[in-house]
């Protein structure tokens, strides 16, 4: 008799969510020339707009969304034009069938590449947390895996931060080994001149940080690897309410110890921005979850049934407010919805800002902090936005003087299309009904070419 589980049934079988929609994988790499416009892009954008996100290649399920093979998405703009669309899988080592995990430990070459792509010092980076950045060029085509020259020896975080200042690239590596945290400083030629091991209370999945202009700030939070979840597929790592959960602070200067501050339990993968105040505070602010909140967009994300909740805790725009002098935090909710991705104008990194932008279900958000106020963007019931990159106007006199890039898909995977918007009033000024569709991805950037 054929055992039950092999019978064939007539129940559809159960594709997981980052295998369907707005986030199912395309098929092939393509590539479209002279892209039609709707309404008018702004003629002083020239450059590229590069995405990049998690797309595994026909008949894989990696078994979480975060682990899919890197794809690059670029969009070519110049005078007005759309001039072309194209995508590319990074070929990383990967990709290419090497195994992250060896008998001498991990390969930080055998790594997806899928989370951000950035430039600095003129080179253009593809990266993910658990490995080597890998560099492409300006056509999205894979050069191989960089190391600044042999310097770095650690993974390097998908969310490094550029000051907009000195030019220093601020990074830092975290692992399931010791050393579970590593800090570097690469300068504005691209040299990693600092690199030294935070202490850490152990294997935390440290998705992004911060810096303000003197400070580093770490996110030390309760969501760390567990060794007896290797070889189930996806992601080794859980909620571990035993964890403490803390901020730190460390001088970028000097040998300091790090200055920790206990925190209310919560995960952050996306940080807004921070600064420091006149009285010498550190502010923050984040998307944060809280236990509740993570752990059922973890089994989603993982293709698992989320568990049901009686409560509402979902991802929140959260600020801090760390004071060196006294030991004291203050934290708060700074919105009641749902928001994900919070960006800023990235020439004040680091620095007082008053805006910020984050993607809600169907819509782009501004929140304007001085006034507590915001107004969004909506882009149809039909309709996901992703993260919008803020590109400061030519002739800019306001921090909010600018535009916004995004690219938008309809959720039952029909297409994509590219969105300006005006981010001063929030309106659209173009879209660029894309011939390719992509799918909803994770981080992306504007590339601008010289002298633009």
């Amino acid at each position: 008799m054929t055992p039950p589980s092999d019978q064939p049934s007539d129940q559809p079988v159960q594709q997981p969510v980052y295998l369907t929609g707005h986030l199912a994988p395309v098929t092939e790499e393509t590539e479209s020339r002279a892209l039609s416009v709707e309404g008018t892009l702004p003629p002083e954008l020239n450059g590229r707009y590069f995405r990049n996100g998690p797309n595994p290649r026909p008949g894989q399920d990696p078994g979480h969304w975060f682990t899919g093979d890197g794809m690059l998405h670029g969009i070519r703009l110049q005078g007005g034009r759309a001039l072309w669309q194209r995508n590319r899988w990074v070929r990383t080592a990967a990709f290419a069938g090497s195994r992250f995990l060896g008998p001498e430990g991990p390969d930080l070459r055998a790594v997806t590449a899928n989370t951000n792509v950035i430039r600095h010092a003129g080179l253009i980076l593809a990266l993910v947390e658990n490995g080597f950045p890998y560099q492409v060029t300006d056509r999205l085509e894979t050069l191989g895996p960089y190391d600044f020259g042999g310097r770095l020896t650690t993974a390097m975080t998908a969310h490094p931060k550029e000051d907009p200042v000195t030019g220093d690239l601020h990074f830092f590596g975290y692992g399931a080994l010791p050393p579970h945290l590593t800090y570097h400083r690469a300068t504005v030629d691209g040299t990693l001149v600092e690199s030294r091991e935070i202490p850490v209370g152990g294997p935390t999945m440290m998705h992004d940080f911060a810096i303000t202009e003197n400070h580093v700030v770490w996110l030390d939070l309760p969501v760390v690897f567990d060794h007896s979840r290797l070889g189930r597929g996806g992601m080794p790592y859980r909620w571990d309410d035993d964890y403490a959960a803390r901020i730190g602070v460390m001088a970028q200067h000097g040998s300091a110890p790090v200055r920790w501050f206990e925190v209310e339990p919560g995960y952050v993968y996306h940080v807004g921005n921070a600064r420091e105040d006149a009285a010498g505070r550190i502010v923050l602010d984040a998307v944060r979850y809280g236990r509740d909140g993570f752990v059922r967009s973890w089994d989603r994300i993982s293709g698992a049934a989320p568990a049901p909740s009686g409560t509402a805790d979902h991802p929140r725009l959260h600020q801090w407010t760390l004071d060196p002098d006294t030991g004291r935090v203050n934290e708060q909710p700074l919105d009641d919805r749902a928001v994900e991705f919070p960006t800023v104008n990235e020439t004040l990194v680091g620095r007082p800002s008053r805006y910020r932008y984050a993607v809600a279900d169907t819509s782009i958000v501004k929140y304007d902090l001085t006034l507590g106020a915001s107004r969004s963007y909506d882009a149809g019931s039909s309709q996901a936005p992703g993260e919008a990159v803020f590109v400061p106007a030519a002739d800019a006199r306001a921090e909010d003087d600018g535009w916004l890039l995004t690219i938008v898909s309809d959720r039952e995977g029909r297409g994509s299309a590219f969105a300006v918007l005006d981010a001063s009033d929030m309106t659209r000024v173009a879209s660029v009904p894309l011939p390719n569709r992509v799918p909803a991805g994770f981080h992306g950037n504007w590339l601008p070419d010289a002298g633009s």
